[in-house]
């Protein structure tokens, strides 16, 4: 079965630090453009980061900019997320997911999702 596993997701005080791993189930995770997303309880599902193939030109929710960062180890089929400065509003379970094509704002261009990992921020 085709599918991310995701990891790291943990309590955390206010301005701390986590970083998610997002690794590749059943395929070879260097032929797609991979996102972050994360969804809170009572909201919708939102991305937060995405990276293409090669890793290059990264882009960010405007909630998460400077904050949050995307990076890829194909060798390791796997996608990192590197969380700094986590704010309450950050608390959701956050997914990764893939597509063929170019990083896209729209969730429903993604697919292959994983069980998500939990993320809470909280003193």
């Amino acid at each position: 079965q085709m599918q991310f596993v995701e990891s790291g997701g943990s309590l955390v005080q206010p301005g701390g630090s986590l970083r998610l791993s997002c690794a590749a189930s059943g395929f070879t995770l260097g032929a797609y453009t991979v996102g972050w997303f994360r969804q809170a309880p009572g909201k919708e599902r939102e991305r937060v980061a995405c990276i293409d193939i090669r890793g290059g030109s990264p882009n960010y929710a405007q909630s998460v900019k400077g904050r949050f960062f995307i990076s890829r180890d194909n060798a390791k089929n796997t996608v990192y997320l590197q969380m700094n400065s986590l704010e309450p509003g950050d608390t959701a379970v956050y997914f990764c997911a893939r597509r063929l094509l170019r990083c896209s704002a729209a969730t429903t261009d993604f697919g292959s999702w994983g069980q998500g990992t939990q993320v809470t921020v909280s003193s």
